[in-house]
Protein backbone atom coordinates (compact mmCIF):
# COMPACT_ATOMS: atom_id res chain seq x y z
CA UNK A 1 0.00 0.00 0.00
CA UNK A 2 1.14 3.33 -0.93
CA UNK A 3 0.13 6.10 1.38
CA UNK A 4 0.26 9.47 -0.32
CA UNK A 5 0.83 12.65 2.12
CA UNK A 6 -0.34 16.63 1.68
CA UNK A 7 -1.15 19.43 3.42
CA UNK A 8 -3.60 22.10 2.89
CA UNK A 9 -2.82 24.78 5.25
CA UNK A 10 -2.92 23.14 9.03
CA UNK A 11 -5.10 20.32 7.54
CA UNK A 12 -3.04 16.94 6.66
CA UNK A 13 -4.63 14.15 3.74
CA UNK A 14 -3.65 11.11 4.11
CA UNK A 15 -4.61 9.17 0.96
CA UNK A 16 -3.51 5.29 1.15
CA UNK A 17 -3.96 4.09 -2.79
CA UNK A 18 -4.65 0.27 -2.33
CA UNK A 19 -7.15 -2.21 0.15
CA UNK A 20 -6.62 -1.79 3.91
CA UNK A 21 -6.11 -4.85 4.98
CA UNK A 22 -4.16 -6.70 7.98
CA UNK A 23 -0.77 -6.54 5.78
CA UNK A 24 -0.55 -2.93 5.75
CA UNK A 25 -3.16 -2.04 8.60
CA UNK A 26 -0.09 -1.43 11.15
CA UNK A 27 1.72 0.53 8.45
CA UNK A 28 -1.00 2.81 8.10
CA UNK A 29 -1.88 3.07 11.81
CA UNK A 30 1.71 4.10 12.70
CA UNK A 31 2.08 6.76 9.61
CA UNK A 32 -1.79 8.05 10.51
CA UNK A 33 -0.69 8.64 14.27
CA UNK A 34 2.72 10.25 13.08
CA UNK A 35 1.13 12.84 10.91
CA UNK A 36 -1.45 13.53 13.32
CA UNK A 37 0.81 14.94 15.93
CA UNK A 38 2.41 17.06 13.51
CA UNK A 39 -0.80 18.00 12.49
CA UNK A 40 -2.28 19.05 16.02
CA UNK A 41 -4.82 16.64 14.90
CA UNK A 42 -6.30 18.05 11.97
CA UNK A 43 -6.47 15.19 9.94
CA UNK A 44 -8.83 13.88 7.09
CA UNK A 45 -8.54 10.19 4.93
CA UNK A 46 -8.73 10.52 1.78
CA UNK A 47 -10.59 7.11 1.26
CA UNK A 48 -11.33 7.82 -2.68
CA UNK A 49 -8.73 4.81 -3.36
CA UNK A 50 -9.62 2.45 -1.25
CA UNK A 51 -11.46 -0.23 -2.56
CA UNK A 52 -12.15 -2.40 0.14
CA UNK A 53 -11.12 -2.94 4.23
CA UNK A 54 -11.25 -5.96 6.10
CA UNK A 55 -11.87 -6.31 9.68
CA UNK A 56 -8.13 -5.71 10.60
CA UNK A 57 -8.42 -2.52 8.58
CA UNK A 58 -11.38 -1.45 10.29
CA UNK A 59 -9.76 -2.03 13.70
CA UNK A 60 -7.10 0.18 12.88
CA UNK A 61 -9.26 3.22 11.94
CA UNK A 62 -11.09 2.32 15.04
CA UNK A 63 -7.76 2.88 16.83
CA UNK A 64 -6.65 5.86 14.71
CA UNK A 65 -10.09 7.84 15.48
CA UNK A 66 -9.82 6.70 19.53
CA UNK A 67 -6.41 7.93 19.71
CA UNK A 68 -7.17 11.51 18.40
CA UNK A 69 -10.57 11.25 20.20
CA UNK A 70 -9.02 11.43 23.51
CA UNK A 71 -7.01 14.16 23.32
CA UNK A 72 -10.17 16.20 21.57
CA UNK A 73 -9.66 15.65 18.07
CA UNK A 74 -11.16 13.51 15.02
CA UNK A 75 -10.55 11.59 11.83
CA UNK A 76 -12.68 12.58 8.92
CA UNK A 77 -12.81 10.40 6.34
CA UNK A 78 -13.84 11.94 2.49
CA UNK A 79 -15.01 10.84 -0.94
CA UNK A 80 -15.63 6.70 0.95
CA UNK A 81 -16.13 4.31 -2.01
CA UNK A 82 -19.86 2.47 -1.97
CA UNK A 83 -18.85 -0.51 -0.66
CA UNK A 84 -16.64 0.76 1.89
CA UNK A 85 -19.26 2.76 3.22
CA UNK A 86 -21.19 -0.23 3.08
CA UNK A 87 -19.07 -2.28 5.18
CA UNK A 88 -18.55 0.45 7.93
CA UNK A 89 -22.29 0.58 8.22
CA UNK A 90 -22.80 -2.70 8.62
CA UNK A 91 -20.11 -3.22 11.43
CA UNK A 92 -21.36 0.04 13.16
CA UNK A 93 -17.83 1.46 13.01
CA UNK A 94 -19.76 4.22 10.96
CA UNK A 95 -20.97 6.08 13.66
CA UNK A 96 -17.51 7.05 14.57
CA UNK A 97 -16.29 9.42 11.87
CA UNK A 98 -17.50 11.88 10.36
CA UNK A 99 -17.85 11.84 6.84
CA UNK A 100 -17.62 13.81 3.87
CA UNK A 101 -18.00 14.19 -0.21
CA UNK A 102 -14.55 15.61 -0.98
CA UNK A 103 -11.25 16.68 0.21
CA UNK A 104 -12.32 20.42 -0.05
CA UNK A 105 -14.85 19.52 2.13
CA UNK A 106 -13.13 17.76 4.89
CA UNK A 107 -10.51 20.35 5.14
CA UNK A 108 -12.99 23.06 5.45
CA UNK A 109 -14.74 21.24 8.32
CA UNK A 110 -11.55 22.19 9.89
CA UNK A 111 -12.25 25.95 10.19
Amino acid sequence: MDIQQQSQGAVTVLKPVGPLVAADAEMFRGRALDVSKAALGRLVLDASAIPYVDSRGIEVLLDVTDELSASGRVLKICAPSATLKEVMELTGADESFEYFDDVTTAVRSFL
